[in-house]
């Protein structure tokens, strides 16, 4: 609470400097775990994806059978981005490193994000701590500097495409940044109706820039491979429904109840698409009613998805970090708390997929401490009035500052 007040009288400069740092000292720490450890076998995995991007080009990638590998799910810009960094590696460059680097950046560019979020909304000092929380997250940390993948890239352009909407009044790179978000991993489209309501509420200006923006990022990621090869990017990446482990959430619940195995086969097979239509009707809800704490209903949607998740992945954990930070600092802490040690304890393991008792069990507890949050978190959206808009910078003045007539105009719905 002392921490909280100090941040008060600071001014904004000084106030985001701080998350800056912590930001930097964060990416350090994540880069230097990625330079210095092997890494799960996902590691591996992208390197061999990577050769075979380099080979078939990441649009023809998706025809072609890869033995000895897992199905390649991942969106078009993902085939750009193997492509980019396996021409580093060939120039002497660890490939281990570099396919960490993404996720590690997209974290440092989350924590500022949030902070600016956050500062919105509630006092200087709560979005200081958010932001640095975002920053030294253990759970962010683990699967960001260790694991790698690109979850947090995905979820830092679904954030910045909330945020450039409802607080930066900028609906043409809010379509764009929501369209990179689903072109790295599949993920956040659960989030994409909600922008789009958003939009819509904002007025048709608002709407078309963003569909614009949308639309002309979508066509040109997508639009190859939508041309080229339908049928195989339908079956990789967007039927995709994930592992078949019992290690998480409600088929994790399900197994140790004793639930026949027809039920848990029936959820995590067309079930998964009900549970995402859940969250994405939870987004939208959110959305429609309170425009203005979009990216609070973002980070709903992506916790809600990760907590009726079917499938079971450390570096899924990711999904709720940053989005429970901006739902608040507690909520936030616990989470990254909890599935922090989740992560720590499965990569510690005999594999990253096979957790033992203990992994099941924290794990279970992180399910239970999101619960707590995500319900909070909608709770808090609501409270807020339905026609006030975020507070601009100007209006966050240092504690004790001389109180100043409000500018004409300064905050627009």
């Amino acid at each position: 609470m002392g921490i909280r007040m100090r941040c008060e009288s600071w001014d904004v400069r000084r106030a985001r400097a701080v998350v800056l740092v912590a930001a930097a000292v964060g990416l350090l720490t994540r880069m230097l775990i990625a330079a210095n450890t092997p890494g799960p076998a996902d590691v591996r995995i992208f390197a061999d994806f990577a050769k075979a991007v380099t080979v078939y080009g990441p649009v023809r990638i998706y025809e072609h059978p890869l033995p000895g590998l897992p199905v390649y799910n991942h969106p078009p810009l993902a085939g750009w981005m193997l492509l980019g960094l396996n021409g580093l590696s060939e120039l002497g460059m660890s490939f281990a490193t570099l396919i960490r680097s993404p996720a590690s950046i997209a974290d440092f560019c989350c924590a500022i994000l949030v902070f600016e979020i956050v500062r919105r909304r509630a006092a200087q000092g709560t979005a200081v701590l958010c932001g640095v929380g975002v920053a030294v997250s253990p759970v962010l940390i683990a699967t960001s500097g260790y694991h790698g993948n690109t979850d947090a890239v995905a979820i830092a352009f679904a954030l910045a495409a909330a945020h450039l909407l409802a607080d930066r009044k900028s609906p043409l790179a809010a379509g764009v940044a929501a369209a990179l978000s689903i072109s790295v991993k599949f993920i956040p489209v659960v989030v994409i109706p909600a922008l789009f309501v958003a939009a819509l509420r904002g007025g048709r200006p608002v709407l078309v820039r963003f569909a614009a923006g949308f639309g002309a990022l979508f066509a040109l990621v997508w639009g190859p491979v939508l041309v080229t090869v339908p049928q195989h990017l339908r079956e990789n990446v967007l039927e995709y429904a994930g592992g078949t482990y019992h290690l998480w959430g409600l088929v994790r619940f399900a197994d140790v109840l004793g639930l026949p195995d027809s039920v848990i086969t029936s959820m995590q097979g067309g079930g998964h698409f009900l549970f995402a239509l859940v969250c994405v009707a939870a987004g939208v809800w959110l959305a429609w009613l309170r425009p203005g704490q979009l990216p609070g209903a973002v980070g709903v949607t992506l916790g809600l998805l990760l907590l009726l998740s079917t499938a079971s992945g450390l570096q899924y954990l990711t999904w709720a970090a940053a989005g429970t930070f901006v739902l608040g600092f507690w909520e936030g802490l616990a989470y990254s708390c909890a599935a922090g040690l989740t992560a720590v304890l499965g990569y510690s393991g005999r594999s990253a997929v096979r957790w033992n008792e203990l992994t099941l069990e924290v794990g279970a507890a992180g399910w239970t401490v999101l619960a707590v949050g995500l319900a909070v978190g909608v709770r808090r959206i609501l409270a807020a009035q339905p026609d006030t808009p975020p507070k601009p910078p100007a209006e966050r003045a240092p504690l004790g500052a001389p109180r100043t007539s409000r500018p004409s105009g300064s905050a627009v719905n």
